[in-house]
């Protein structure tokens, strides 16, 4: 696993080998006085540049076995599922998907800066195969977790980064790690009681990062395509952005894992994966933004302003 440390953990004798290494590398004209040639400038790569020198083993394609597609009427949301996280939420949301529980139920509240729900706002539509309610998946172990760190440090958590496409928090002392509430993340709503959620009610974040919610309510995917639909739709009057009349609720279509839809009506995608060096290049273009409109990198990057890239597989790409 090719994990990287940040440079204020190294101890002196490796900064002091870094320095070197630095200097070693700089353009000749810069060491010794003289002006450097355009040639011995090197231009600081755009997100874009980045993108464009991956190869296709920096991607990989999405699992159709822990893809789930959620049809509105104004098309296709397509959501990347982790049970690396939450095995047990993600096979009772597959279960629930299977037996066609969420089909022509509805989004029931969207509350601005905040989360687009759906379910069955009655909660009266029986329940098959699955299970209605689960012991909670806030946090797993991070034993064996493939994890690729941010240098920056974070205000909720001792370490954050990604694993698997995901943006993950991880505490070394206790061992733990957790997904976290970025954009398009989806989690599985509950009430008081920790373990009175169980996958039949699920939100998707379509605010600022609300933070306060990690390892209180257990993530279980997100959104990889679509947010545009979701971010978009009218935001409900009632109480913490519930719909107050049954009019007003979008219906779902359908909700089906996407192994169970003909390859053919399928969305090939592919994501840049999380454990190369072409991903850690494209965090320091997010963290020194150098797009000509940007007059002062700032710098700095947090862990929910580095949306992973997802796009049209077009090419052979094998998966890791």
């Amino acid at each position: 696993m090719h994990k990287m440390k940040s440079v204020r953990s190294l101890p002196k004798f490796a900064l002091t080998v870094v320095a070197i290494a630095c200097l070693s590398g700089a353009p000749a004209g810069a060491r010794t006085g003289a002006p450097a040639t355009p040639d011995q400038v090197k231009k600081p790569l755009t997100s874009a540049d980045v993108l464009a020198a991956s190869t296709p083993a920096d991607w990989r394609p999405l699992d159709p076995q822990s893809t789930l597609y959620m049809e509105l009427p104004a098309g296709r949301v397509i959501i990347e599922l982790a049970p690396q996280f939450a095995p047990h939420y993600v096979a009772n949301v597959e279960a629930l998907a299977r037996e066609s529980y969420f089909s022509g139920l509805s989004i029931e509240r969207v509350q601005d800066n905040y989360v687009v729900q759906w379910g069955d706002p009655e909660g009266k539509k029986p329940i098959h195969t699955a299970q209605r309610t689960l012991a909670a998946e806030f946090e797993r172990s991070s034993r064996g977790l493939s994890f690729m760190p941010l240098a920056e440090t974070d205000s909720y958590a001792p370490e954050v980064g990604f694993s698997d496409g995901f943006p993950v928090a991880l505490d070394p002392k206790l061992g733990r790690a957790w997904l976290i509430h970025c954009y398009g993340m989806v989690g599985a709503g509950r009430d008081n009681d920790v373990d009175s959620g169980g996958g039949t009610e699920l939100y998707a974040v379509i605010g600022h990062a609300p933070r306060h919610l990690d390892r209180n309510v257990t993530l279980l995917g997100r959104v990889v395509q679509g947010m545009e639909i979701l971010s978009s739709l009218p935001r409900g009057t009632g109480t913490l952005g519930f719909y107050e009349k049954p009019e007003q609720r979008v219906p779902l279509k359908s909700f089906k894992v996407a192994a169970d839809v003909p390859e053919a009506q399928r969305t090939p995608l592919e994501e840049l994966r999380t454990d190369t060096q072409i991903f850690t290049e494209y965090i320091d273009a997010r963290r020194n933004r150098h797009e000509e409109w940007f007059k002062v990198p700032a710098g700095h990057v947090d862990v929910c302003n580095v949306p992973i890239p997802v796009r049209p597989r077009t090419t052979t790409t094998t998966a890791h």
